[in-house]
C-alpha cells in the first residue's frame, strides 16, 4: 500500500460514519492530494452537518494523524457541507445567478469564471455559462471549444454546446474567425435575450455563471432587466489602477440591487519556483481594499500561474495548489449563498 493509499483510507476511517456516528451519515472524502515533496496533505471532506464542534473535532484528529502520525509539516483541510434531504428534494429550488465582473479587463476575470464554474462542478452543482463579454467573448477559447455548429431542440432552441460537463454560450460561436463584432446597444440587448431565453438549458442546473463584460456600460445594465436577483463576484488584481475600477464595478451591482458575493484577487502573488517565496510582483493590498470598500469579504487570492497537467491551457487539475484554490473558492461561494 502506498503512503497516499495508507493516508486515504485512515482519512476515511475518521469520517466514515460506520466508524464515528457523531459525525453525521454524509460524510466523505472527496478530495485528497498527498505532497511528500513540501510536506503538506490538502483534504477536501463533504460533511452533513452545519460547522460545531464535530466539525473542529475532526479537524484536531486530522492534524494529529499528518503531523503527529505522519510527521508531515502540515495539512490543508476544507469542509463541504451537504444540503439536507429537503433541500435535494426541492424540484422547486430556482437556478441561482452569478455574474463575475471586474471594472477593467486584463485581471483574469473570465480565466476566474471558467476555473471556478469547473470548480462548482467537481463539488457535484449542476452549471451552466454564459459569456455576457460580448464584444472580448473569451470562455470557448480558454476551454478549447472549437465551432461545429449547434444541435436544435423540439422547440426551436439551440442546444449550448458542452465543455469539461458545463454547457457554454457565447457569441464567439456566431462570429466568423477573428472577425470583430460591431454592435450597438439594440443588437446587444437581443444577443443577450437570446442566450437566456432561445438556449435550451437545464431546467435542473444550480448555477448559471455570467461572465460580464469589463466596465459599466450597457451589458451590466441589460443583465439586471433579466436577473433582478443575481449575485455578483468582483475580480481585482493587487495593482491599485485595477482595486480602485473594481470598486466601481461593485458599486454599481449595489445599485442595481444585487448581492456581492465577495471579492476575488487575482494574480496576488507568484510562487518563486526556486525558494518558494510568494512573490508580491504586482504589489499587495488591492482585494483587501475592494473588499473593505464594499464591506464584503474577500473569498480568494489567487496565486499567478499556468496550469500543468494535459487536461488544458487554461484550467487547472484538481490536484495542483491553484486548482485546490479554485476548490476553496467554490465552496466559499456555496457557503455565502446558504
Amino acid at each position: 500500500m502506498s503512503l497516499k493509499e495508507q493516508i486515504k483510507h485512515e482519512i476515511e476511517q475518521l469520517v466514515d460514519p460506520s466508524t464515528n456516528k457523531t459525525l453525521g451519515e454524509q460524510n466523505s472524502l472527496r478530495h485528497l492530494v498527498v505532497d511528500e515533496e513540501d510536506s503538506i496533505v490538502t483534504a477536501i471532506i463533504a460533511i452533513g452537518l452545519t460547522k460545531g464542534p464535530e466539525e473542529k473535532t475532526l479537524s484536531r484528529q486530522l492534524a494529529k494523524l499528518i503531523k503527529i502520525d505522519h510527521k508531515f509539516r502540515g495539512i490543508k483541510v476544507q469542509f463541504e457541507e451537504l444540503p439536507h434531504e429537503k433541500e435535494e428534494s426541492d424540484n422547486q429550488k430556482k437556478t441561482v445567478y452569478i455574474a463575475v465582473t471586474s471594472g477593467k479587463g486584463g485581471v483574469g476575470k473570465s480565466t476566474v469564471t471558467a476555473n471556478l464554474a469547473v470548480a462548482l462542478a467537481r463539488l457535484g452543482k449542476k452549471v451552466g455559462i454564459i459569456d455576457a463579454d460580448i464584444y472580448g467573448p473569451s470562455i470557448p477559447h480558454i476551454f478549447e471549444m472549437k465551432k461545429e455548429g449547434f444541435q436544435m431542440a423540439e422547440n426551436n432552441k439551440i442546444y449550448p454546446p458542452v465543455a469539461f460537463n458545463i454547457p457554454v454560450i457565447s457569441t464567439e460561436f456566431f462570429l466568423e474567425d477573428d472577425q470583430p463584432l460591431m454592435w450597438r446597444g439594440p443588437m446587444l440587448n437581443r444577443m443577450l435575450n437570446h442566450f437566456f431565453n432561445d438556449v435550451a438549458w437545464d431546467e435542473n442546473l444550480d448555477f448559471m455563471l455570467i461572465d460580464l463584460p469589463p466596465g459599466t456600460g450597457d451589458v451590466a445594465i441589460d443583465i439586471q432587466k433579466l436577473i433582478p436577483e443575481a449575485h455578483v463576484i468582483v475580480v481585482t488584481t493587487p495593482h491599485p489602477t485595477a482595486s480602485h475600477i473594481a470598486v466601481k464595478s461593485g458599486y454599481m451591482a449595489k445599485t442595481l440591487k444585487h448581492n456581492i458575493l465577495g471579492v476575488v484577487e487575482n494574480m496576488s502573488y507568484y510562487i518563486n519556483p526556486v525558494s518558494g517565496a510568494h512573490d508580491a510582483i504586482f504589489g499587495s493590498g488591492g482585494g483587501d481594499l475592494v473588499a473593505s470598500q464594499l464591506e464584503v469579504d474577500l473569498l480568494a487570492s489567487l496565486p499567478i500561474g499556468q496550469p500543468q497537467n494535459e487536461l488544458s491551457h487554461s484550467i487547472f487539475s484538481p490536484e495542483e495548489e491553484i486548482g485546490i484554490a479554485y476548490l476553496g473558492l467554490a465552496n466559499k461561494v456555496l457557503k455565502a449563498l446558504k
